[in-house]
């Protein structure tokens, strides 16, 4: 009976370790506690940054969908500022939609129209 007493102090430690990742993932942590609440909040709130059309996150869609190539304040990058924009709605939906230079086009299926209202006020407010 010559086992390696190793080998279950190894299996109770990673046990642990991904019980751990598990719980974390599963919302256990302050961060996912902080998500739910912001969601939650920012429509009763009404104020701060985000720009609301309906049910629409657009600094969200914004951050995802923009940031990458307009800057992460949406002041400009490799394309131009989006804030404060200058252009009128339908220039901009017709901008997003069919692209203009480098910028691709996206679709209804990659953006929806309520969406694309949403961040045309997003960007025009700030």
């Amino acid at each position: 009976m010559n086992k390696n007493p190793i080998i279950p102090f190894l299996l109770i430690i990673f046990l642990g370790v991904g019980l751990v990742f598990l719980l974390s993932g599963l919302g256990a942590t302050d961060d996912g506690e902080e998500d739910v609440a912001t969601e939650e909040g920012s429509e009763e709130s009404g104020g701060g940054e985000e720009a609301s059309s309906g049910d629409v996150d657009a600094e969200g869609i914004a951050r995802d969908t923009c940031a990458s190539c307009h800057g992460q304040d949406f002041s400009g990058g490799m394309g131009p500022a989006l804030v404060g924009t200058s252009l009128a709605e339908d220039e901009f939906t017709s901008i997003v939609r069919d692209g203009q230079g480098s910028m691709p086009a996206f679709s209804a299926d990659q953006i929806a129209d309520e969406e694309l209202t949403a961040l045309y006020q997003f960007f025009s407010e700030q």
